[in-house]
């Protein structure tokens, strides 16, 4: 099967950055009109300067598109196996190209993952997808509520103004 365009672009940037910044992951690569929008990650974090650096490594594509480079965020986008075995026991969402019992939404607990597919509990049910059955799929973030706060690092939630809480 034919690697589609946005396939072709991501092994090109892939390889050039292995080359340039060989500490740079590209976890997804999104084409939107005429935009080419990088998500990357590094061991030591993403700031300015290393989105910086990785446009200007692709010096060549910015004559054909418009680069947006970011970091992932607290909704990560998950794209590759090894990216699913890393966050296992994460909350995920994960957008199926066919019906899974008439749901192709899946939001829960990566369960387990592997070379073939990945197990996400949601809604009290299991499932399990093939990647090529996977068309987006990003971590949750978690949401600290008022019992979290009670844990090292929890934050009770933020009264709303005008509101008192006990």
């Amino acid at each position: 099967m034919p690697a589609t365009v946005i396939e072709q672009l991501q092994s090109d940037i892939e390889s050039r950055l292995a080359d340039a910044e060989p500490g740079v992951e590209l976890l997804l690569c999104e084409l939107n009109r005429g935009t080419l929008r990088l998500f990357i990650d590094h061991s030591d974090g993403v700031d300015l300067d290393l989105c910086e650096r990785v446009t200007r490594h692709l010096r060549a594509l910015r004559e054909t598109y418009s680069i947006e480079v970011s970091s992932p965020g607290p909704k990560r986008p998950l794209t590759k196996p090894d990216h699913f075995r890393r966050f296992v026991g994460r909350r995920a969402k994960i957008r199926t190209r066919s019906d899974h019992d008439g749901r192709r939404s899946f939001t829960g607990e990566l369960i387990a993952a592997d070379d073939s597919g990945v197990t996400i509990g949601a809604d009290g049910t299991i499932v399990t997808v093939t990647y090529e059955d996977i068309s987006k799929s990003n971590l949750v973030p978690e949401v600290a509520g008022p019992a979290d706060s009670d844990r090292p690092g929890g934050r009770a939630k933020a009264a709303k103004p005008g509101k008192t809480t006990k």
